[in-house]
């Protein structure tokens, strides 16, 4: 008779995507001595026809491929079927906060960048291995819309007009944007904006709210040097102008 092996002990099916060579090599040795049965593939085209054909339990995906960037290929991942919610560790050379930012909003789970340690890398793929990804209730399903000035906000849509005029916002952008233009006025200290907004996302720090207020101001201010809405209350933190 034959005997299932139980799901907890079954090992994880791990995919890599990396086009250098010996790096895609060195992973795949590394990984499989821990235990993981690794597929390795050096462009974008093979990990999307090979995520078509089986599910895996983490993927470990170089952001800067020949073909088809790492973004697109998450965001692919994100809308298709048989993967659609594995974890993706992103790797990158890329070392500034607002490539990290575009990473997690593109689908990616967590992100590590070049060059790192073997220890490292395998610690990142154990806690997203173990990870249980769940649908979030959406916190902005039943939220208003909001029309201030020349902005107007729809949360079931995601979307931003800015005099009239479709503007888009990164998913990062709009949840940070509509929490201070839904409380004109209240001032928001980095620190809360992390706790009300980003619970569990290790990934988004400080700094990450510095850049995607950087960020908003270009979009929302017509001139971002002077901003009438999106406002910095020094030693503080930051606040939608009051109403």
């Amino acid at each position: 008779m034959l005997e299932h092996t139980p799901k907890a002990t079954r090992p994880r099916q791990l995919l890599i995507v990396e086009d250098e060579t010996h790096i895609r090599e060195l992973l795949r040795l590394h990984l499989n001595s821990e235990g993981y049965v690794c597929s390795a593939v050096g462009s974008s085209r093979a990990a999307l026809e090979l995520l078509k054909t089986r599910p895996f339990d983490v993927v470990v995906l170089d952001l800067m491929l020949p073909d088809v960037s790492g973004l697109a290929i998450c965001k692919t991942i994100r809308a298709g079927q048989t993967n659609r919610e594995v974890p993706i560790l992103m790797l990158t050379a890329r070392r500034q906060e607002s490539d990290k930012l575009a990473g997690f909003d593109s689908g990616a789970d967590d992100y590590l960048t070049k060059p790192f340690s073997m220890r490292e890398l395998t610690a990142r793929v154990g806690a997203l291995s173990r990870r249980i990804r769940a649908t979030p209730v959406d916190p902005l399903g039943e939220a208003p819309s909001l029309v201030i000035g020349h902005l107007e906000l729809n949360p079931a849509r995601r979307s931003l007009r800015v005099r009239s005029v479709e503007t888009p916002l990164t998913p990062h952008e709009f949840r940070l944007l509509y929490e201070l233009a839904s409380h004109p006025g209240i001032v928001y200290t980095r620190e809360r904006l992390l706790s009300e907004l980003w619970q569990g996302e290790a990934f988004v720090t400080g700094r990450s709210i510095d850049t995607l207020m950087r960020r908003l101001r270009c979009k929302v201010e017509p001139d971002p040097g002077d901003p009438r809405f999106l406002i910095t209350v020094w030693g503080e933190g930051y606040k939608f102008v009051d109403a």
